[in-house]
């Protein structure tokens, strides 16, 4: 979390061969953020969202109830074992397939008892998206990266703008869930 804005590069491919992923690097060109699949297909049931040392900071798990799919999200506590409850879960409002995708996200409060919501909508762009909070403010966008002259780079690399105050490893886990929608990772 940050008292500014902060500015990252998703680059939506694994440093490591023969595997599925995304490398996230911030202003300086350092890496911060990595998915590595080692699943053979996109799309996987179960990912992992680590710093750069490795440390799981997400574990991610897909869910298909009959037609409907929902992502949920584990925040690591440093310990091998999955925590009980879900930190947030994801699910599709509108179909996949349409133009606007749309998906609400309830993430749970420090308290269990309530919990806060965002949602998540695509913009024009193969990976372009926003997330929102319960006030319709932006708190994240991500959009295709240009060069300092202008030149859009590939459909897989995206500028990814996160407002002051929002946790950076939640946004990326959303970025994650976004990817295996689009089975980019």
């Amino acid at each position: 979390m940050s008292s500014k804005p902060e500015t990252f590069t998703i680059w939506m491919k694994s440093l490591l061969m023969q595997t599925n992923g995304c490398t996230v690097f911030n202003k300086n060109g350092e890496i911060v953020y990595r998915v590595d699949n080692y699943d053979k297909k996109a799309g996987s049931n179960e990912v992992y969202l680590m710093d750069l040392k490795g440390n799981v900071l997400f574990t991610i798990l897909r869910r298909k109830l009959f037609l409907f799919r929902q992502w949920r999200g584990y925040k690591s506590d440093g310990l091998k074992s999955k925590p009980q409850e879900p930190y947030f879960q994801v699910k599709i409002c509108s179909e996949i397939f349409e133009r606007d995708l749309s998906c609400q996200i309830a993430v749970r409060s420090s308290d269990a008892q309530e919990s806060c919501y965002y949602k998540l909508e695509a913009l024009s762009g193969k990976l372009a998206f926003k997330i929102t909070n319960s006030n319709g403010e932006i708190v994240a966008e991500a959009k295709r990266k240009q060069s300092s002259k202008g030149v859009l780079l590939g459909d897989d690399v995206l500028t990814l703008a996160v407002e002051p105050h929002t946790d950076h490893s939640f946004i990326m886990a959303l970025v994650t869930v976004y990817g295996l929608m689009h089975h980019k990772l």
